[in-house]
């Protein structure tokens, strides 16, 4: 009986790590995921159809720094739509009288 316990303590302290393992894996890029980074790289200039295959590592790259680029520029611009940030403030007066 002993035996049996100490063995069913055994299996599970050693499929403990290989859940866990399991457990922090990654979920697959979804075909919607791949298509908008297509359509966002193609907003940048980059031509999947032009078959140099020759410069596609550069082509490639060069486009994800371009859009890179852009992300950063329209982050920026969104942040600053609301003016800068200033520093809290609080302002005390006189109560508020009831209305007649």
């Amino acid at each position: 009986m002993k035996s049996l316990v100490v063995t069913a303590a055994a299996a599970v302290l050693l499929a403990a790590p290989a859940l866990s393992f399991a457990q922090s894996a990654k979920s697959p890029v979804t075909r919607a995921q791949v298509l908008q980074e297509l359509i966002d790289l193609e907003s940048v200039g980059f031509n999947p159809a032009r078959g140099e295959v020759g410069n596609y590592p550069e082509d490639i790259m060069a486009a994800q720094e371009r859009l890179q680029t852009k992300r950063l520029a329209e982050q920026k611009a969104a942040q600053a739509a609301y003016g800068p940030t200033g520093e809290p403030a609080t302002e005390s007066g006189a109560a508020a009288k009831p209305a007649l």
